[in-house]
């Protein structure tokens, strides 16, 4: 039960994301806090915690600022460190990121991620040395759980969570 609400959380998150992007031109900050479950189970995607006062010209919104980095630490895609400009891609970074923390039960900023180690990394050795199973949050293998469904899973996070867009 616990896959399949994740699965659906998921797919809904990301339809969400096509919307804001290629209906809306708006790029959010997507991270736990700031998708929301309704009575019906369904997710809305929202920018709570950064919400700003957008100006008049929108090109004015997505562009970067020296001053501060667009995102949260751990779900901002490292290129928006450097200055570069928000995008579609970079909210596809964060989205992989989300869907990695639900699969595993680890925050991207968690105390055993440092000196070179990270979610995505963690995630992209599970997969090539064959223990998904290990890094799966239990709560996920509560349930008669496929090994399948959590690889491809993982492998989804894992490649939208790439350093690297066009990867």
């Amino acid at each position: 039960m616990w896959l399949m609400l994740l699965i659906i959380y998921t797919i809904v998150v990301a339809y969400a994301l096509d919307y804001l992007h290629y209906r809306c031109g708006v790029r959010r900050d997507l991270k736990p806090s700031n998708i929301l479950l309704d009575a019906n189970m369904v997710a809305h995607v929202g920018d709570f915690g950064l919400a700003k006062i957008f100006s008049l010209e929108l090109s004015d919104a997505n562009k970067s600022s020296s001053g501060h980095v667009r995102g949260t630490i751990g779900y901002a895609p490292p290129k928006y460190g450097l200055g570069n400009e928000v995008s579609p891609s970079g909210d596809i970074y964060s989205y992989g990121i989300l869907l990695l923390e639900m699969l595993t039960g680890k925050k991207p900023v968690d105390s055993m991620f440092r000196e070179g180690l990270s979610l995505h990394s963690h995630a992209t050795s599970a997969l090539a040395g064959d223990f998904v199973l290990q890094i799966a949050d239990p709560m996920l293998l509560r349930d008669d759980v496929k090994e399948g469904s959590l690889i491809s899973l993982l492998e989804i996070g894992v490649r939208c969570s790439s350093e690297y867009p066009q990867d």
